[in-house]
Protein backbone atom coordinates (compact mmCIF):
# COMPACT_ATOMS: atom_id res chain seq x y z
CA UNK A 1 0.00 0.00 0.00
CA UNK A 2 1.12 3.85 -0.62
CA UNK A 3 1.65 5.83 2.15
CA UNK A 4 0.99 9.38 2.11
CA UNK A 5 3.34 11.42 3.18
CA UNK A 6 2.76 15.04 3.86
CA UNK A 7 6.35 17.22 3.99
CA UNK A 8 6.52 20.91 4.60
CA UNK A 9 8.85 24.33 5.33
CA UNK A 10 7.80 24.90 8.51
CA UNK A 11 8.80 27.96 11.03
CA UNK A 12 9.49 27.21 14.62
CA UNK A 13 6.10 28.62 16.07
CA UNK A 14 4.26 26.34 13.36
CA UNK A 15 3.80 28.62 10.32
CA UNK A 16 4.19 26.78 7.03
CA UNK A 17 3.55 29.75 4.84
CA UNK A 18 6.37 29.91 2.66
CA UNK A 19 6.95 32.91 1.43
CA UNK A 20 7.66 34.42 5.61
CA UNK A 21 10.21 31.73 5.89
CA UNK A 22 13.09 34.21 5.12
CA UNK A 23 16.71 34.68 6.15
CA UNK A 24 18.30 30.96 5.82
CA UNK A 25 20.24 30.29 2.99
CA UNK A 26 19.40 27.01 1.22
CA UNK A 27 22.20 24.55 1.16
CA UNK A 28 23.03 21.23 -0.26
CA UNK A 29 21.69 19.29 3.01
CA UNK A 30 18.09 20.26 1.92
CA UNK A 31 19.02 19.74 -1.51
CA UNK A 32 19.46 15.97 0.05
CA UNK A 33 16.59 16.37 1.67
CA UNK A 34 14.61 16.94 -1.62
CA UNK A 35 16.44 14.59 -3.81
CA UNK A 36 15.57 12.17 -1.03
CA UNK A 37 11.81 12.75 -1.27
CA UNK A 38 11.63 12.76 -4.90
CA UNK A 39 13.04 9.31 -5.24
CA UNK A 40 10.31 7.93 -2.42
CA UNK A 41 7.78 10.12 -4.75
CA UNK A 42 5.75 8.12 -7.37
CA UNK A 43 2.97 10.88 -7.44
CA UNK A 44 1.84 14.07 -5.96
CA UNK A 45 -1.76 15.02 -4.29
CA UNK A 46 -1.67 19.17 -4.61
CA UNK A 47 -4.99 21.51 -3.46
CA UNK A 48 -5.58 23.82 -5.64
CA UNK A 49 -3.27 27.02 -4.70
CA UNK A 50 -0.25 25.07 -4.84
CA UNK A 51 -0.89 23.08 -7.95
CA UNK A 52 -1.59 26.78 -9.53
CA UNK A 53 1.60 27.80 -7.90
CA UNK A 54 3.71 24.82 -9.39
CA UNK A 55 2.05 24.66 -13.13
CA UNK A 56 2.79 28.40 -13.36
CA UNK A 57 6.78 27.53 -12.24
CA UNK A 58 7.92 24.36 -12.72
CA UNK A 59 7.09 23.44 -16.24
CA UNK A 60 10.09 26.27 -17.01
CA UNK A 61 12.47 24.35 -14.64
CA UNK A 62 15.03 22.49 -16.42
CA UNK A 63 17.67 20.12 -14.91
CA UNK A 64 17.07 16.59 -13.65
CA UNK A 65 15.11 17.36 -10.63
CA UNK A 66 12.70 19.38 -12.14
CA UNK A 67 12.33 16.55 -15.09
CA UNK A 68 11.56 13.88 -12.65
CA UNK A 69 9.31 16.39 -10.93
CA UNK A 70 7.89 17.80 -13.36
CA UNK A 71 6.91 13.44 -14.95
CA UNK A 72 5.23 12.37 -11.76
CA UNK A 73 1.72 11.78 -11.91
CA UNK A 74 -0.33 14.89 -10.31
CA UNK A 75 -3.76 14.18 -8.09
CA UNK A 76 -5.48 17.50 -7.72
CA UNK A 77 -8.17 18.34 -4.74
CA UNK A 78 -10.29 20.46 -6.40
CA UNK A 79 -14.00 21.32 -6.97
CA UNK A 80 -13.57 24.32 -8.16
CA UNK A 81 -10.11 24.28 -10.92
CA UNK A 82 -11.21 24.28 -14.41
CA UNK A 83 -8.30 22.57 -16.45
CA UNK A 84 -5.05 20.97 -15.75
CA UNK A 85 -2.51 21.96 -17.78
CA UNK A 86 0.24 20.34 -15.52
CA UNK A 87 0.48 16.93 -17.11
CA UNK A 88 0.22 14.51 -16.29
CA UNK A 89 -2.53 15.31 -13.75
CA UNK A 90 -5.97 14.33 -12.97
CA UNK A 91 -8.80 16.18 -10.41
CA UNK A 92 -9.35 13.59 -7.63
CA UNK A 93 -13.27 12.47 -7.97
CA UNK A 94 -15.80 12.56 -4.69
CA UNK A 95 -15.11 12.65 -1.75
CA UNK A 96 -11.45 13.46 -0.07
CA UNK A 97 -11.37 10.51 2.09
CA UNK A 98 -12.57 8.03 0.04
CA UNK A 99 -10.81 9.38 -3.37
CA UNK A 100 -7.10 9.30 -1.21
CA UNK A 101 -8.05 5.80 0.17
CA UNK A 102 -8.29 4.38 -3.60
CA UNK A 103 -5.50 6.29 -4.53
CA UNK A 104 -3.57 4.61 -1.72
CA UNK A 105 -4.80 1.57 -2.89
CA UNK A 106 -3.00 2.21 -6.22
CA UNK A 107 0.38 0.63 -7.13
CA UNK A 108 3.52 3.13 -7.64
CA UNK A 109 5.39 4.98 -5.48
CA UNK A 110 4.49 7.19 -2.37
CA UNK A 111 2.08 10.08 -2.71
CA UNK A 112 3.82 12.87 -1.67
CA UNK A 113 1.64 16.23 -0.27
CA UNK A 114 3.57 19.83 -1.25
CA UNK A 115 2.65 22.66 0.97
CA UNK A 116 -1.23 22.39 0.59
CA UNK A 117 -1.74 23.34 4.21
CA UNK A 118 -5.61 23.18 4.08
CA UNK A 119 -5.30 19.73 1.76
CA UNK A 120 -2.75 18.28 4.45
CA UNK A 121 -5.30 19.57 7.68
CA UNK A 122 -8.03 17.89 6.23
CA UNK A 123 -5.80 14.35 5.45
CA UNK A 124 -4.59 14.18 9.09
CA UNK A 125 -7.99 15.03 10.45
CA UNK A 126 -9.07 11.69 8.13
CA UNK A 127 -6.38 10.11 9.61
CA UNK A 128 -4.81 9.46 5.46
CA UNK A 129 -1.87 10.92 6.65
CA UNK A 130 1.27 8.10 7.02
CA UNK A 131 4.30 10.39 7.55
CA UNK A 132 4.91 14.35 7.99
CA UNK A 133 8.49 15.55 6.90
CA UNK A 134 9.19 19.06 8.11
CA UNK A 135 11.74 21.36 7.31
CA UNK A 136 11.44 23.47 10.33
CA UNK A 137 13.09 26.71 9.99
CA UNK A 138 15.02 28.20 13.04
CA UNK A 139 12.92 31.25 13.19
CA UNK A 140 9.16 32.28 14.47
CA UNK A 141 7.46 34.56 12.07
CA UNK A 142 4.95 35.63 14.90
CA UNK A 143 1.89 34.67 12.37
CA UNK A 144 0.34 33.55 9.38
CA UNK A 145 -1.34 30.01 8.09
CA UNK A 146 -0.35 27.18 10.90
CA UNK A 147 0.38 23.62 9.50
CA UNK A 148 -1.74 22.31 12.68
CA UNK A 149 -5.23 23.02 12.05
CA UNK A 150 -6.22 24.66 15.49
CA UNK A 151 -7.99 23.01 18.02
CA UNK A 152 -7.04 19.52 16.88
CA UNK A 153 -4.48 17.28 18.96
CA UNK A 154 -2.54 15.09 17.42
CA UNK A 155 0.55 12.19 18.74
CA UNK A 156 3.17 11.81 16.57
CA UNK A 157 6.05 8.97 16.67
CA UNK A 158 9.53 10.86 15.78
CA UNK A 159 10.95 8.96 13.50
CA UNK A 160 14.11 10.93 12.40
CA UNK A 161 15.86 14.44 13.82
CA UNK A 162 18.47 15.73 11.36
CA UNK A 163 19.92 19.39 12.61
CA UNK A 164 21.57 20.93 9.08
CA UNK A 165 24.66 23.39 9.29
CA UNK A 166 22.01 26.54 8.62
CA UNK A 167 20.14 26.04 11.47
CA UNK A 168 17.18 24.08 9.41
CA UNK A 169 16.09 20.44 11.46
CA UNK A 170 14.61 17.93 8.70
CA UNK A 171 12.20 16.38 11.18
CA UNK A 172 10.30 13.37 10.20
CA UNK A 173 7.18 11.79 12.07
CA UNK A 174 4.00 9.02 11.62
CA UNK A 175 1.30 9.91 13.37
CA UNK A 176 -0.23 7.49 16.19
CA UNK A 177 -3.12 6.42 15.91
Amino acid sequence: MRKVIVTEFISADGIAEVEKLTGVAWNAEMDRFKEDELADSGAMLLGRVTYQIFAASWPHETGDFADRFNALPKYVASTTLGQLDWKPAQRLEGPLPEAVRKLKQDTGGNIYVHGSISLAQQLLHHGLVDRIRLLGYPLAVGQGKAFFAPGEQQRFELLSAAPFSNGVVALEYAPIT
